[in-house]
């Protein structure tokens, strides 16, 4: 035990605790512990930077750019629509169909943009089969991790663990080197979630519409002005109403028109019936109040709060979205006038009130009331996913043939082994903007920067693992435990490792941490890497356990109303079948 090792290794821990608390976003630690490991000099500038220049760094940037041609062309979204049409035959059809377009789709786009696209399409589905949202949600999302990885491009993890292994002189992985465990992996899955999976997800949300999901009969109500009410003749920001009880008023009702988002400025009547959002505190001193009479014969509900103008919409925060740590005050959705927070579902928790000074956290969902002519602006920031079933925006569909024949010519060359990944990704991105499938703007914007900075960071630490000598320490350890019971042990080993700590933090990060070990580990004994990296890369994208260990259950943590209990309750068992089919069948695949 070196100092180097000791200071290795003490990093490590601290880099755990802080990916599994979250008290800092991932990216910012990742780069921290770049510096540090620079600063220290265990790693030189150079080989502390290189993260941002290595192959797996570019060839995720590249996918992002690949994934936003297919689904600004509308590519996808039409999948997904043919879908929904189909599978609003029956509950049963509905999900079996879910689960297998998501995996194929997940094959060859990036997972979180695939399950963005279907979410408001699966909720179309649970509304038309009375069917809970919940039920659709969870499987989803594992079948777009276990879609991923039946091939290379199918997660960034891949792709990474790939680099690492080519760059310490192992082979790289081959396009579909995957596909044999991987599809085992998915019709296993498909099989238990189908068979009892299912069975175990508690009907969180119901299929009835948004101001029922998100508990607004008490927050929603309807006033009217009588002629001794204070407020009337006043303009509506300078009455007692919004400046001494701070209530939100949606709509104005006047003479049969509705005026919805009412500017501050707008006078007042006798007569006038306002739409507000107040919880019950408020809504006791409004009875007490003379000249206010509550229509408590008015119950409103979704149809009530949409207008030609205005539209009844639910948002998730986005995984890696920039607004984490700041309070919805500091977010105002979009950054623009014209909508209204009425409801925050954040972790287990449904908040009406003192909304201003929420915190959010990636997966948070909210319910917005939102002007029409606003929605293409929500729609476009990168921060918000627009899980409501709505038309489909402008998209570039004449492109479609276009967008698909780039995608498949990057995997056929990548296949084929005429270039490299990198080298037809990259292609592959350049041809998505000349063929206008893309804008330039569009495809910066496309690229997940939080994503490429963990990248950089994380390849960093494995640098100064193999340096200091710590993956090295760390493999005899592991040789002289589960290494004396076989290789086949080491496989076991690897995949419960790796599948433990990504519930807890950045499958990537575990995966860049644990394949330097692996292949030291393989070295020492004197066998083949390649089955205790495949151990390690499918375990890795293997995270059921948590809302939290990947970027898609954090989608669908809001919508489904799940509890962190729902993701252990379903996704242990998953994990277990899994795992004996991994030790089972990575030597058989991949001998020693």
């Amino acid at each position: 035990m070196t100092f180097e090792i000791g200071f290795v290794l003490a990093l490590i821990a601290g880099t755990v605790a802080l990916f599994a608390t979250e008290k800092l976003r991932v990216d910012l630690v990742a780069v921290l512990v770049m510096g540090v490991l620079i600063v220290s000099g265990i790693v030189t500038p150079e080989e502390g930077l290189s993260g941002f220049s290595n192959a797996a760094t570019l060839t995720v940037g590249a996918m992002f750019i690949l994934s936003a041609g297919l689904s600004r062309t509308g590519a996808v979204a039409i999948v997904g629509a043919l879908l929904g049409r189909a599978a609003r035959r029956s509950r049963w059809v509905g999900t079996a169909l879910v689960m297998a377009t998501a995996g194929l789709v997940s094959a060859f786009v990036n997972n979180t943009a695939a399950v963005a696209v279907f979410l408001p399409i699966v909720l179309g589905v649970a509304r038309e089969t009375q069917t809970s949202p919940s039920k659709l949600l969870m499987p989803l999302s594992f079948a777009s991790m276990l879609g991923g990885t039946c091939t290379l491009l199918g997660t960034s993890t891949n792709i990474l663990v790939s680099s690492i292994a080519e760059r310490q002189g192992q082979p790289a992985f081959r396009m579909f080197e995957f596909a044999p465990l991987g599809l085992v992996f998915f019709a296993a899955g498909s099989a238990y979630l189908l068979a009892v999976g299912i069975r175990l997800i508690p009907e969180r949300r119901s299929a009835e519409g948004l101001t029922g999901a998100y508990g607004m009969k008490d927050y929603l109500s309807e006033i009217e002005l009588l002629p001794e009410a204070k407020s009337v003749g006043k303009t509506l920001g300078g009455s007692p109403l919004v400046k001494e009880l701070e209530i939100d008023v949606l709509e104005i009702v006047r003479d049969g028109l509705r005026m919805a988002f009412p500017p501050p400025y707008t006078v007042l009547r006798a007569g006038d019936a306002l739409r507000v959002r107040c919880d019950v505190e408020k809504m006791k001193t409004l009875q007490e109040r003379e000249g206010i009479r509550i229509r408590s014969d008015v119950s409103l509900r979704d149809k009530d709060l949409t207008t030609d103008d205005t539209v009844l919409v639910e948002a998730v925060i986005a995984p890696y979205s920039g607004l984490a740590g700041r309070t919805l005050r500091e977010a105002r959705p979009g950054g623009y006038q014209g909508a209204t927070v009425l409801a925050l579902r954040h972790r287990d928790e449904l908040r009406h009130g003192n909304l201003a000074q929420a915190v959010l956290r990636p997966g948070d969902a909210l319910l917005l009331d939102v002007q029409k002519d606003r929605l293409d602006q929500l729609r476009a920031d990168d921060d918000y996913v627009l899980v409501s079933e709505l038309d489909l925006p402008w998209l570039r569909k004449r492109r479609i043939p276009l967008a698909l024949g780039i995608i498949a010519a990057v995997v056929a060359v990548a296949a084929l082994g005429i270039l490299p990944i990198v080298a037809s990704a990259a292609l592959g991105s350049i041809l998505m903007v000349l063929t206008r499938c893309l804008t330039m703007e569009e495809a910066y914007d496309a690229i997940e920067w939080k994503v490429i900075f963990l990248l950089a960071g994380v390849l960093a630490l494995g640098v100064g693992l193999e340096k200091s000598g710590a993956a090295q320490l760390l493999a005899k350890f592991m040789v002289g435990t589960a290494g004396a019971w076989g290789p086949v042990a080491l496989v076991a080993t690897f995949y419960l490792v790796t599948s433990l700590l990504t519930e807890a933090m950045s499958n990537n990060a575990t995966a860049a941490l644990l394949a330097p070990i692996a292949i030291a580990t393989a070295s020492a004994l004197g066998i083949d890497a390649r089955p205790l990296l495949m151990a390690v890369t499918f375990a890795a994208s293997a995270s059921f356990m948590t809302p939290v260990g990947y970027q898609t259950n954090t989608l669908i943590y809001g919508p489904g109303q799940y509890r962190f209990s729902d993701f252990i309750r379903v996704g242990a068992p998953l994990n277990l079948v899994l795992w004996i089919l991994a030790t089972a069948l990575i030597p058989v695949f991949w001998p020693f």
